[in-house]
C-alpha cells in the first residue's frame, strides 16, 4: 500500500505529528524500531498541565504518575533551596504510557503504527524499511537524538537513569543537584513517580554516567533499582533545516529538547503538531513553501527562548562549584517567591536569570540576555 506520510519514529513528536496529519484525512504510516511503542524510556516524563493542554493530550490515570508541589535544588556544597511548583502546575509522566495514549489517538485519527521496523534508506519512491520498502510522498524523521549523533557529537552529552525503589524518596518533591566536578556542564536529578519510587539520573560532559550515578545513589542511602536506561541527551538546540525537500524533522532529531535541561515533552510534541499541520498543507495544495511555516511557526514561539536558554547554558557551564556555592549564599527568600509565583515550567529562562542575580522586568532580563547572547556570537 502506498502512504502520503511515513514517520520514522514512534515517541512525542512523531505521533503527533502522525495525529494531526491523519486528521486531515491523509494516509499515515509510523514505522519504529523498537518492540514496542513507549520503550525505552529515556525521559525523566516532568511537563506542566497548561502544555499538556496545549498539546491536545488529556492524561489518563495509567498516565499520570505523580503530582510536583516542589523543587529542591542542593549546590557541591550541600547548600540548598526550595522553589514552590504548585504554581506551575508540574506532573510526572508514565511515558511508556503516555506515549502509548498518544499513539492510540494517531490510530483512531486513521494513521497505522508498525513497531520492530526501522528506517534504512530514503529512496526515489519512498523509503526503504527493515520489513520492506514503503512508497510515500514526505518522510518525517522523529528518531530522536540518534540522528543527531553522526552529525554533531558536541551537542550531546552522556546519561543515565535508574528507576527505583528507596525510602529517601520525597513522593511531592523533585530534586537536582549541582556539581561541576561530578557532573560538567548539566546534574543530577531525582524525580518521584510514586511513594517510595523516583527516576534518579545524572548527566555531564566527559564522564562516565554509569559510574557517576552508582556513586550518587550510593550517597543517597539504600535502594533498589528496577529499570536503567543509558542514552545520549542533546543540550546545542535546533538544528538549522528542519525541512530538506521531502523530509521533514521533528523532535529530538531536529534539536528540539531544551538546552537547559534537555527536556522536550512540549517544546517537541508541539513541533510535531506544527509540522503535521504543515505537511497537511503541503499535501492539499501541493505547494512545498507550505512545509517551510512549519520551521518558522516553531521558531516563533520557541526560537527566542531557546537562545536564551542557550546563553543560561554557556553561563552556567563557566561556573567552578566555588561560584556555584556563593551563587546559593546570596539568593533570598524574595527571589525564591519572586520565581515560584512568576516563573514558567516550559519557558524558564527569566527563573534562571533571576538566580544568577539578574533583576529587573522579564522584558528587562531578556534584553540583558540578548545583549550578552549577540556578544558571544559577534
Amino acid at each position: 500500500m502506498d502512504y502520503d506520510v511515513v514517520v520514522a519514529g514512534g515517541s512525542v513528536a512523531g505521533l503527533l505529528c502522525a495525529r494531526e496529519i491523519a486528521s486531515q484525512g491523509h494516509k499515515v504510516m509510523v514505522i519504529e524500531e523498537d518492540y514496542e511503542i513507549g520503550t525505552p524510556e529515556h525521559c525523566g516524563g516532568l511537563v506542566s498541565i497548561p502544555a499538556m493542554d496545549e498539546l491536545g493530550v488529556i492524561p489518563m490515570r495509567a498516565t499520570l504518575d505523580n503530582k510536583i508541589r516542589s523543587a529542591r535544588i542542593i549546590s557541591p556544597s550541600g547548600k540548598d533551596f526550595t522553589l514552590d511548583a504548585r504554581p506551575q502546575q508540574v506532573i510526572v509522566l508514565d511515558r511508556r504510557e503516555f506515549d502509548k495514549q498518544i499513539a492510540h489517538q494517531a490510530k483512531i485519527n486513521g494513521a497505522e503504527i508498525r513497531v520492530r521496523t526501522s528506517l534504512r534508506e530514503i529512496t526515489k519512491e519512498g523509503v526503504r524499511t527493515s520489513d520492506g520498502e514503503i512508497k510515500c510522498k514526505t518522510i518525517v524523521d522523529a528518531r530522536g537524538v540518534s540522528s543527531l549523533i553522526h552529525k554533531d557529537r558536541t551537542g550531546t552529552l552522556q546519561s543515565a537513569q535508574y528507576e527505583v525503589y528507596a525510602d529517601w524518596i520525597d513522593k511531592e518533591r523533585v530534586e537536582v543537584y549541582l556539581d561541576q566536578e561530578k557532573y560538567p556542564g548539566f546534574f543530577a536529578w531525582v524525580i518521584p513517580t510514586r511513594h517510595d519510587e523516583a527516576k534518579v539520573g545524572v548527566a555531564g560532559k566527559g564522564i562516565n554516567a554509569a559510574t557517576a550515578l552508582e556513586e550518587f545513589l550510593r550517597q543517597k542511602g539504600r535502594y533498589s533499582s528496577i529499570r536503567k536506561i543509558f542514552a545520549p541527551i542533546w543540550v546545542k538546540g535546533p538544528i538549522k533545516e528542519f525541512v530538506t525537500r521531502n523530509v521533514v524533522i521533528v523532535g529530538d532529531a531536529a534539536g528540539q529538547a531544551k538546552p537547559t535541561t534537555a527536556g522536550g515533552i512540549y517544546s517537541s510534541g508541539f513541533g510535531g503538531i506544527l509540522a503535521g499541520n504543515a505537511i497537511s498543507q503541503f499535501l492539499k495544495s501541493g505547494k512545498e513553501e507550505k512545509l517551510q511555516r512549519y520551521q518558522k511557526e516553531w521558531s516563533d514561539k520557541f526560537g527566542k527562548e531557546f537562545d536564551q536558554m542557550l546563553l543560561a547554558r554557556s553561563i552556567l557551564e563557566r561556573l567552578d562549584n566555588k561560584s556555584i556555592n556563593s551563587l546559593f549564599g546570596s539568593i533570598t527568600p524574595e527571589v525564591l517567591n519572586e520565581i515560584s509565583k512568576e516563573g514558567s515550567f516550559d519557558f524558564h529562562t527569566i527563573s534562571v536569570a533571576k538566580l544568577l542575580g539578574v533583576k529587573g522586568s522579564a522584558k528587562a532580563v531578556q534584553t540583558i540576555l540578548g545583549n550578552e547572547l549577540r556578544r558571544l556570537l559577534s
